[in-house]
């Protein structure tokens, strides 16, 4: 059996841009028993927490004040991918909507709170790689998580 990758934020890490955490039970429960690797790629990226929430705008990565965070997103989605390098792993349970990890959607890049269909930086890198990406309502009893 192979490793899984999570969103440290859903392990119940303060990691999240506002200093909190997605704790999900369901991927606690899921994790129990397996080999985890708990990644924040922003962090990773050298992004300090808490940070101004960021959005993928027009391909992208900038935060609310405008700013542009691209290459900080791209470098900690790298180094996290590295961080699984030689390793088997049967997936990865990354958190809904992130400019990071979402899986199938995210942002729209207009601070809204819309979204649209599409991968985080980091979840994009990974299916690119051939990694299974889910999100926590993938999992037996994540849909009461959600």
């Amino acid at each position: 059996m192979g490793k899984i990758v999570i969103s440290a934020c859903l392990l119940g890490h303060n990691c999240k841009y506002n200093g909190s955490n997605n704790r999900c039970e369901a991927v606690l429960r899921f994790a129990q028993g397996r080999e985890v690797v708990a990644v924040c790629p922003e962090q990773l990226g050298g992004l300090p927490t808490p940070r101004i929430p960021a959005e993928i705008v027009e391909g992208e990565v900038r935060n609310a004040a405008g700013e542009n965070v691209d290459a900080a997103f791209r470098e900690g989605a790298r180094r996290a991918a590295a961080l699984l390098d030689g390793e088997a792993v049967d997936m990865a349970i990354l958190q809904p909507r992130s400019p990071s990890c979402g899986v199938r959607e995210v942002y729209d890049g207009t601070f809204s709170r819309r979204l649209i269909p599409g991968q985080g930086v980091f979840a994009r890198l990974l299916t690119e790689r051939g990694i299974r990406v889910v999100e926590p309502c993938d999992l037996p009893g994540g849909e009461d998580d959600a």
